[in-house]
């Protein structure tokens, strides 16, 4: 059975920063590129950031480069996102899952099934 769960989440002012952590139930878990995604409201699941599945590279939207960063820790089936200078563009639900993809590709996801999720809202 495949689990993702989400912790982190919380309120912060514009500008802050958060860091977000994915525990996953997987097989496998070494073998997968891993990635996190966010929903904001009314709007659909995007790609946020991807770690390939040493940590060796790592894959980024634009709207968050250079502000975030993704690792894992692939003896502790873990993937953190760091979250700094956040601003009126991050506030959405952030999920965690297998991802495949490139950066000539779309990013998509291994996997249906979705975890809670980590509620990022940012204050002004």
């Amino acid at each position: 059975q495949v689990q993702f769960l989400e912790s982190g989440g919380g309120a912060v002012q514009a500008g802050g920063s958060l860091r977000l952590s994915c525990a996953a139930s997987m097989p496998d878990f070494n073998s997968y590129a891993m990635g996190w995604f966010h929903q904001a409201p009314g709007k659909d699941r995007e790609f946020v950031a991807a770690v390939s599945w040493n940590g060796g590279a790592t894959f980024y939207a634009d709207s968050v480069k250079g502000r975030f960063t993704i690792s894992r820790d692939n003896a502790k089936n873990m993937v953190y996102l760091q979250m700094s200078d956040l601003g009126p563009e991050d506030p959405a639900v952030y999920y965690c899952n297998a991802a495949s993809g490139s950066s000539n590709l779309p990013w998509g996801t291994e996997y249906t099934a979705w975890g809670q999720g980590a509620q990022v809202p940012v204050s002004s």
